[in-house]
């Protein structure tokens, strides 16, 4: 199929400069092969030597040979990252958080992706369920990794009950796949009591610790549940007692599979943990880190970072500050505690660091939803209004939309600073990070990983 892609700005001083092409041109070819979308331009364009063929905007056909170093950039600027649509999802979740959101949001949020090419460009978990042979065909021959993939369960018959798609249980086989091809992947488990869990989840660590050759990690979740359920598939949250049982078999299979790979393979999130009241693993348990974006191991890492931090700082030289701070249920206890930690190092303890920090609970989305990322600006507004904020009121980055500094219901900082009569500062996610901000020292990398379209696959 001829497909062409407009480009709408090239980099000045690139190739694509010096070559005279300019936005408004098309790019038709690389190497004489269409290009499909951002993979197809990347892997055809990283040699030495390219062929490009451009149509003008007059409608000339030019085509360049150009040498150059190996991975050098032309220069080009597409409409889109991907160069493609956007492939949405063809599922019915029954555990699906865009399901489960109040009308009246932005579209952005209700938009379903489920694309593979999102899995590598921004780290989002896809189910396997809208891909062809063709499709795989060419991850194994980009050898593109790592991707992630949304399983939920092995059991094939209840993998398309869960996801609502007579495909599901089928498109498993291409694990089989990406194994036999050498391709690295991460597992997303999505727990649902009484659906996946118990010897339904036993039995899919088993079956997946097949791959561990090739699959680097699997995360278990708690599905969320927001008050926005009415009418979908009944589930019940989470007890105490359920989040014992699941940390119980995921640090059995953790023993069993780290004496065969030297990788613990199998995390279950932080909300789990907390849950059961049980202390998080240690910092070694989480492997690098490799589910992060699932909530896995963002406390201790944390932590870990900031005490770090902390052991450098000079005691002598600490600044006065009337500082508070706000995050959701989840961090509250965590956060208060290297608080605290900092706090000791006032030496004699005086006023000279008074600080606030403040749980907010999620009234927009339920009490149920715990994770900072998912606290709108609302609650914040109504839960700090009168309360004493110091001279500045600290916030996690992944409250924020991807980019801005706006929440999912379109409350700004701005707006926020303005009611609440407060310098707002956004702190990026590193324990570093939140300790400058602590002590007053600017940082103004306001970078986040996560994706602002909701990924189905993830389900938030």
């Amino acid at each position: 199929m001829n497909k062409k892609h407009i480009i709408v700005g090239v980099d000045p001083d690139s190739i694509a400069h010096e070559l005279s092409i300019e936005k408004g041109d098309y790019l038709l070819t690389v190497n004489g092969e269409t290009v499909r979308d951002i993979f197809d331009y990347q892997f055809y364009a990283t040699d030495e030597f390219v062929t490009i063929e451009i149509e003008k905007a007059n409608g000339d056909i030019e085509e360049f040979e150009i040498e150059k170093d190996y991975g050098d950039d032309l220069g080009l600027v597409f409409e889109s990252s991907l160069m493609d649509d956007y492939k949405s999802c063809t599922n019915k979740c029954i555990f699906c958080f865009i399901d489960q959101m109040p009308k009246g949001m932005r579209d952005t949020l209700y938009f379903k992706d489920d694309d593979s090419r999102l899995s590598f460009l921004q780290g989002n978990y896809i189910t396997l369920t809208n891909m062809k042979e063709e499709d795989i065909e060419r991850i194994i021959h980009f050898h593109m990794e790592p991707i992630n993939i949304s399983i939920h369960t092995t059991n094939k018959e209840l993998r398309c009950k869960m996801l609502n798609n007579r495909f599901a249980g089928d498109s498993l086989r291409f694990l089989d796949r990406f194994n036999e091809a050498g391709i690295v992947m991460n597992g997303q488990i999505v727990l649902c009591k009484g659906i996946n869990d118990g010897t339904e989840l036993e039995k899919t660590l088993e079956d997946l610790s097949k791959y561990a050759e090739n699959m680097e990690s699997v995360s278990i979740v708690p599905v969320g549940l927001t008050k926005y359920r009415e009418g979908l598939y009944p589930i019940e949250p989470f007890t105490k007692n359920d989040a014992e049982n699941v940390i119980n078999l995921v640090e059995k299979f953790q023993k069993k599979l780290y004496n065969n790979t030297s990788r613990h393979f199998v995390h279950a999130s932080d909300e789990f943990y907390l849950l059961a009241e049980r202390e998080l693993p240690e910092d070694e348990r989480y492997d690098g880190y490799p589910q992060l974006e699932n909530g896995v191991g963002m406390l201790r890492l944390l932590e870990v970072e900031f005490h770090e931090a902390l052991s450098s700082v000079d005691s002598e030289c600490l600044p006065k500050r009337k500082v508070s701070i706000a995050t959701g249920k989840l961090a509250y206890p965590y956060v208060d505690t290297l608080i605290q930690d900092l706090k000791k190092l006032y030496v004699p303890e005086s006023a000279d660091f008074e600080y606030n920090c403040y749980e907010i609970k999620n009234t927009f989305f339920g009490e149920n939803i715990t994770v900072s990322g998912l606290i709108c600006g609302c609650d914040i507004l109504s839960q700090l209004q009168g309360k004493e904020l110091g001279e500045e009121l600290l916030l996690p980055i992944n409250m924020f939309r991807a980019g801005e500094e706006c929440f999912l219901d379109d409350v700004t900082v701005k707006e926020l600073e303005e009611k609440l009569q407060v310098k707002v500062t956004v702190v990026p996610r590193d324990g570093a990070d939140l300790l400058n901000a602590l002590l007053g020292i600017e940082n103004t990398d306001f970078r986040r990983q996560v994706y602002e379209q909701a990924d189905c696959g993830d389900c938030w």
